[in-house]
């Protein structure tokens, strides 16, 4: 009981000097903002600590900056992979380049990934240590201010006793001995002060240096090493689109629906706008058309050739821009006044709707140039031809029963 009753004492004492000091803190700074006391003053240290005001402003914004650059790399990163992963999923497994696509999002997943464990250890962590130092500088600095409040205090009263003719010796020994007691404290942390803060504003250049060095290369290295991968990429891409192109991407190939068998037309030659009710099918016979020319029957012709002596004498009507050896002429087909390589015309008697890339599509009464296949030595295929639309330019092979020529 006895010792604690000596601590509450001693914690007691403690907290009454210490809101006595404070308060003789506040009656001095105001004394001296009045400009009823004198302070003093250290114009070197004032522009020691205008740098150091400036300085923590900008570690205090970089380190804003450069963490807010971190979470939109991880946020990059992770809308990078969803995309990656997307893509990899919708590209089939039959399509040119598919394993390389895989292997690709993986490099660039391991780039993103790099980039950031970079970035969180190699600047982000050094900036956290180069900032932490400021707030311990600020205590320091603040601790001074209060040090210096204090042998000002010190240093009126020893002015007011020594100008008072009838003071008491004693208590103006003891006063001078707190002063020099407040001066001494007062400016060793000035004098360290003095040191710490120049060596703290030079390390500005060094950090920010190492920092931004570390920054760069690490962007470089990814930017260039992500280029690399989108060469590949674009590669694999340029790959299919030319499979495409040149109609060798593998496929799954249907029939074509067998034709209708017409044996109560409604259609008559007399009446060109009329329509059956449901159009032919796109073969005349043939259960498919191949992509290369090539038939699993042998179907009718659509169109009869003038006089129907063509397979007799081996000759038929051309515009002279067509082959007589690839192309008949169908009856009521004008050969007049026709552009050059335009064998005839057609209008379309019912929309086609295209089922294959080098197919025309086309709606009930467009125009149709018939043309010659694009290669002289590919097979003609049955039913089908080569046109270009009137309206649009467009190419492409079309059923010739769903058309007429006029």
């Amino acid at each position: 009981n006895y010792l604690a009753g000596n601590m509450a004492d001693t914690k007691g004492g403690n907290l009454s000097r210490l809101v006595l000091k404070q308060a003789g803190r506040a009656k001095e700074k105001i004394l001296q903002n009045l400009g009823k006391a004198d302070k003093t003053t250290d114009e070197i240290f004032e522009e020691h600590l205008q740098n150091f005001n400036t300085q923590q402003v900008n570690a205090t914004r970089l380190h804003k900056d450069i963490n807010n650059y971190l979470r939109c790399i991880r946020a990059m990163q992770t809308a990078s992979k969803n995309l990656m992963e997307t893509l990899s999923d919708i590209y089939e497994k039959e399509w040119v380049g598919q394993d390389m696509l895989y292997v690709q999002a993986q490099n660039n997943e391991m780039l993103w990934a790099d980039l950031a464990h970079k970035l969180s250890d190699q600047v982000v962590i050094p900036l956290n240590t180069y900032q932490a130092q400021f707030p311990e500088m600020r205590k320091k600095i603040d601790k001074r201010g209060r040090k210096l409040i204090d042998f000002d205090a010190e240093r009126h009263s020893v002015q007011q006793m020594q100008n008072n003719p009838n003071r008491n010796e004693a208590k103006f020994i003891k006063a001078k001995e707190q002063m020099e007691n407040a001066k001494r404290t007062y400016e060793v942390l000035n004098s360290e002060l003095h040191d710490e803060l120049p060596a703290l504003h030079d390390s500005r250049i060094l950090f920010l240096v190492t920092n931004m060095q570390t920054l760069f290369a690490a962007e470089e290295v990814f930017h260039s090493e992500t280029a690399k991968v989108y060469s590949e990429l674009e590669g694999v891409v340029d790959k299919l689109a030319k499979e495409v192109q040149k109609g060798t991407l593998p496929r799954k190939t249907f029939p074509k629906p067998l034709p209708i068998t017409n044996v109560n037309p409604v259609i008559s030659n007399s009446s060109p706008n009329s329509t059956l009710a449901s159009p032919p099918k796109a073969t005349n016979g043939s259960s498919s058309r191949s992509k290369y020319g090539g038939h699993s029957q042998s179907p009718t012709k659509d169109y009869e050739p003038i006089g129907g002596h063509s397979e007799t004498n081996g000759t038929s009507r051309l515009n002279g821009n067509g082959r007589s050896d690839l192309y008949d002429i169908p009856s009521g087909a004008t050969t007049d006044n026709l552009p050059p390589g335009v064998l005839y015309k057609v209008k379309a008697t019912y929309k086609y709707q295209a089922e294959d890339m080098d197919e025309l599509q086309f709606e009930v009464g467009e125009i149709i140039d018939v043309i010659e296949y694009e290669d002289p030595e590919e097979q003609q295929e049955e039913g089908w031809l080569m046109g270009v639309k009137d309206t649009t330019g467009q190419k492409g092979l079309f059923p010739a029963n769903f058309t007429k020529p006029i």
